[in-house]
């Protein structure tokens, strides 16, 4: 028992994650304003992405470079010494669509503001019935 009690307090980042996917999830979901559903998707990607990055760590990895002795001439390379890049540069990616999602989201709620005199959904949704 103590041994998967250890693990899980071991793993204490991943929790954390899996609350920040709940906060974003529970935001998306139940909240009636459009902003801060915008703000509960951030929450839920920027959960995904540090998911992500968290999981690619490598302890003790070094950087893929080749290393040449200068003795011998040759070169000794172990993929398990080193970090993949991929992830990262992954999650680079999913940053700026990230960013570029938020601002559309909030160009669209401007606009939506500016028709309904609104951000709430119910609201939007009984004018909407009403034309």
């Amino acid at each position: 028992m103590e041994d998967v009690i250890s693990f899980v307090i071991s793993k204490y980042n991943y929790w954390c994650y899996i609350v920040l996917l709940m906060i974003g999830l529970y935001a998306m979901i139940v909240k009636n304003n459009l902003v801060k559903k915008i703000i509960g998707m951030n929450i839920f990607q920027t959960a995904i992405i540090l998911f992500y990055v968290s999981i690619s760590v490598k302890k003790e990895g070094t950087l893929p470079t080749i290393i040449i002795d200068p003795v011998t001439g040759t070169h000794t390379a172990r993929a398990a010494d080193y970090i993949n890049p991929l992830p990262h540069v992954l999650m680079l990616t999913a940053i700026v669509v990230s960013v570029a999602t938020l601002g559309i989201a909030l160009a669209l709620a401007i606009k939506i503001y500016k028709e309904y005199d609104t951000l709430e959904e119910d609201e939007i949704f009984a004018q909407i019935r009403k034309k």
